[in-house]
C-alpha cells in the first residue's frame, strides 16, 4: 500500500493519471484540512463536476481510506445496501478512491421541508440493508474483523468531569443524573451489527424527500444497530424526534426488530454533549450556532417528546 507523498495538487494530477486515466486534463484543486494528525491527513475534491476523489497523505489515514474501499466494494455486490457512492475507479498504490458526484444537499439544509416520515422510510431501509448479518459477513470478507465502534462518543466520565463550565449549575446536576442513566442503560452490550458510524446530516446526500447518498463510510465499525442512530435527533433536526420515531418504526417494520428508545437517547446524550464540549474547549462555535445550555434544553425536550424519564432506572424510564 502507497500514499500520496504530499497534499498537493500535483500529487493527486500523478495519481489521477495512473489510476483514473479519464480523469486525464480537468484541472485539479486541492486543500488540507486544518490541523488534526496524521490519522486527519486526507481530504476529497471534485474533479469535473462529475467525480469526488478521496486521497490521503499519510499511513493511518491511507489505512482508513483503502478499508473504506474494501467496505463499498463489498457492500456494492448483490444483495447490495442501497444508496452507496458508486465507485468510478480506486486503488491502494497509491490509495485513491474516485466516485461519482451526486448532486443534492445535508439534512441539514432539508429537514424543515421534507416529509419525516417519507425520510424515515428512505433511512430505515438504508440501516436496514446495511444491519442485515450477509453485510456484515461480506464487509469482514474484505477488510478483516471489525471489533468496536471507530469513533465512540465522549465518555460520561469526561462530561461529569468538564462539562460543568459550559453549562448552567441547575443543569450540570441534571446531566450528572443522566449520565448515570446512560450508563445503566448501556451497561449490557446490545447485539453487534455492522454500522456505518458517523451517520450525521452532512454525511447523507438529500434530493428533498429523497435520500441520494450516504457517504463516508472509513468508520465502518461493529456494534449495536441503535448506536447508527445517536446523531439522528440532532443537533440540526430540531428538538423534535419525528425524524427518529419515523426511522425506528420503519427499521421494525423492515426487520422485525424493534429498536429501544432508551438505548438510542443514551449514545445520543454521550454524542451531543460530547460534541458541545469538545467544540467548547477548543473554542469553536457549535455547529447550529447556538449554545451548550440551549443543547441541553434541546435534549430535555427529546427526552420528553418519547417518553423517557432519564431520572429513572432505565428499565421504568419508558412509558412505551
Amino acid at each position: 500500500m502507497r500514499w500520496l507523498a504530499e497534499c498537493s495538487a500535483e500529487a493527486l494530477g500523478d495519481a489521477l493519471r495512473g489510476v483514473a486515466p479519464e480523469l486525464n486534463g480537468y484541472p485539479v484543486m486541492v486543500s488540507a484540512p486544518a490541523g488534526g494528525g496524521p490519522l486527519w491527513h486526507k481530504s476529497s475534491t471534485v474533479v469535473g463536476e462529475q467525480f469526488v476523489v478521496k486521497f490521503a497523505w499519510s499511513r493511518p489515514a491511507a489505512l482508513r481510506l483503502a478499508r473504506e474501499i474494501g467496505v463499498l466494494a463489498a457492500l456494492s455486490r448483490e444483495p447490495a445496501v442501497p444508496f452507496l457512492p458508486e465507485i468510478v475507479a480506486s486503488s491502494t498504490d497509491p490509495v485513491l478512491l474516485v466516485t461519482r458526484l451526486v448532486p443534492g444537499a445535508s439534512l441539514y439544509q432539508v429537514v424543515d421541508s421534507i416529509n419525516r416520515d417519507q425520510a424515515g422510510r428512505k433511512l430505515a431501509r438504508f440501516l436496514a440493508a446495511l444491519h442485515h448479518p450477509s453485510a456484515g459477513q461480506r464487509a469482514q470478507a474484505a477488510v478483516g474483523k471489525l471489533t468496536g465502534a471507530q469513533l465512540p462518543p465522549v465518555t460520561t466520565t469526561a462530561l461529569r468531569d468538564r462539562l460543568a463550565r459550559y453549562i448552567r449549575p441547575e443543569q450540570h446536576r441534571t446531566v450528572m443524573r443522566w449520565c448515570d442513566w446512560a450508563d445503566a442503560a448501556l451497561a449490557s452490550p446490545g447485539p453487534a451489527v455492522l454500522v456505518h458510524g458517523d451517520l450525521h446530516g452532512d454525511n447523507q446526500v438529500w434530493d428533498h424527500d429523497e435520500l441520494r447518498l450516504v457517504v463516508d463510510f472509513e468508520t465502518v465499525g461493529a456494534a449495536e444497530p441503535e448506536y447508527d442512530l445517536r446523531a439522528l435527533p440532532g443537533p440540526g433536526i430540531g428538538p423534535g424526534v419525528e425524524l427518529l420515531t419515523a426511522v425506528m418504526r420503519h427499521y421494525q417494520q423492515l426487520t422485525g426488530r424493534r429498536l429501544s428508545p432508551d438505548r438510542v437517547m443514551a449514545w445520543h446524550l454521550r454524542n451531543a454533549l460530547g460534541d458541545a464540549l469538545w467544540r467548547s474547549e477548543a473554542g469553536i462555535p457549535l455547529p447550529d450556532h447556538r449554545t451548550p445550555p440551549e443543547w441541553v434544553e434541546d435534549l430535555a425536550a427529546r427526552f420528553i417528546a418519547l417518553g423517557i424519564n432519564p431520572e429513572a432506572p432505565p428499565e421504568l424510564s419508558s412509558r412505551a
